[in-house]
């Protein structure tokens, strides 16, 4: 019976010192060897940090181009999607409002026009990135508010396209907005 406790006492330190010191360790070292070192991709503006580029922000003044609603409210320390699915009444509900403002706030844009990411939170909730068809839906809007021309706006979502390599093309909600306060 001694020989098991002293053997399992052993094991047991062994383990600690292998799961509690040295695998975080080794994590940290791959982290700080990451872009951001670990502490994310940041986005700075004159200096200071606007926000992070693969965690999405909520924008919801009508000057701003929107991104995907979020389950979550953008809180990154709860990374959560809805869970509920296409047949749950509650959800449609949710859905029908997100639409009802969409329209107020785009006026000229009809139900069908509306990409379904612009109603539709991510799995995450904190999706930075829309559809260049989610951008395009608003450019109108921005540029009414903004008192620009639309096809000066258009451009800008032209070069804020990512070219998806083997996924689809995305827009950087956040990146755009910064490149549309600085025209």
């Amino acid at each position: 019976m001694k020989k098991n406790l002293l053997i399992s006492l052993k094991l047991t330190l062994v383990m600690i010192i292998l799961c509690a010191v040295l695998y975080p360790l080794f994590i940290a070292l791959i982290g700080k060897a990451t872009p951001g070192s670990g502490k994310g991709e940041t986005v700075t503006v004159n200096g200071h940090v606007v926000g992070y580029e693969k965690v999405g922000q909520k924008f919801t003044d009508d000057k701003y181009f929107w991104g995907r609603p979020s389950a979550v409210d953008y809180n990154a320390a709860g990374s959560a999607g809805s869970n509920k699915g296409p047949s749950n009444p509650d959800y449609l509900q949710i859905v029908r409002d997100r639409i009802d403002s969409f329209l107020v706030h785009n006026p000229g844009i009809k139900k069908e026009e509306i990409p379904a990411e612009m109603v539709t939170a991510s799995g995450s909730g904190l999706d930075p990135h829309i559809s260049p068809a989610g951008a395009y839906v608003q450019v109108k809007r921005i540029a009414a508010v903004r008192g620009l021309d639309e096809n000066k706006v258009k451009q800008l979502v032209d070069k804020q396209i990512e070219k998806g390599i083997l996924g689809p093309d995305v827009v950087n909600v956040l990146k755009l907005n910064i490149a549309l306060d600085n025209l």
